[in-house]
């Protein structure tokens, strides 16, 4: 078994916290943290989309921004938008869809803006875990709440919520990072990413770390959801 270099054990996540009601003049808002990552999210609408011709008189539609704010890292990240944030965004998308019922409103959009304060790895994860937040706390109908945890090899070592050092892990086969989102209590997932190598029969037991870890963040959010409306 590998040190890890925090002392966790391999299915331990870092301390979590999770606040709502952030970002005042926002319809919704909450903070999500693993550790020194540290996400907002803030929620505007539903609203009517412009431009006219994107409207779907069937549905609404969510449309997710994520960004690293310059401050966030070591080394100052350019102001704007990045190939890398529009993937993130995109994918943040798609990870929050399933739960939500956008068909009571047509031709309109949900905007979900995302920053990272500070970056310690699982940045798109936190972030996941507080749009997930925002967004019942705005009131949307959901399903269910979404919850993201960054898995991991660490040479032959399956370990939970990686931190930048172990991203950056050389030793041995080097690092595989699994960012992955569970619907709820469900077992259901809608987002299964891979970096890296991984052998299709270890494929379970980041399944079953998932499991484990996400039953924790399911905890940490319901928490602070009913702390706000307490």
């Amino acid at each position: 078994m590998i040190q890890r270099n925090s002392g966790r054990k391999a299915d331990e996540l870092r301390p979590m916290s999770a606040k709502v009601g952030v970002v005042p003049n926002a319809d919704g808002s909450a903070m999500f943290s693993f550790g020194d990552t540290v996400a907002i999210a803030a929620v505007y609408g539903p609203r009517q989309l412009h431009p006219q011709h994107m409207q779907d008189p069937s549905t609404g539609i969510l449309r997710v921004n994520y960004d690293l704010l310059s401050f966030s890292v070591y080394d100052r990240k350019k102001p704007g938008p990045s190939r890398r944030s529009q993937e993130i965004s995109k994918v943040t998308q798609w990870a929050l869809e399933p739960v939500l019922d956008l068909k009571e409103f047509p031709n309109t959009v949900i905007d979900v803006q995302i920053y990272i304060l500070q970056a310690d790895a699982g940045t798109r994860t936190a972030g996941i875990n507080a749009a997930s937040l925002a967004l019942a706390h705005a009131g949307i109908p959901m399903k269910n709440l979404v919850c993201s945890v960054a898995l991991g090899k660490l040479d032959q070592d399956i370990v939970a919520d990686l931190d930048k050092s172990e991203e950056d892990f050389e030793g041995g086969e080097g690092p595989t990072d699994f960012p992955i989102a569970k619907i709820g209590t469900g077992n259901d997932f809608s987002l299964l990413q891979l970096d890296g190598k991984i052998q299709p029969e270890r494929v379970k037991e980041i399944i079953s770390l998932a499991d484990v870890t996400c039953k924790q963040i399911y905890e940490v959010q319901k928490k602070a959801l009913k702390e706000a409306f307490q």
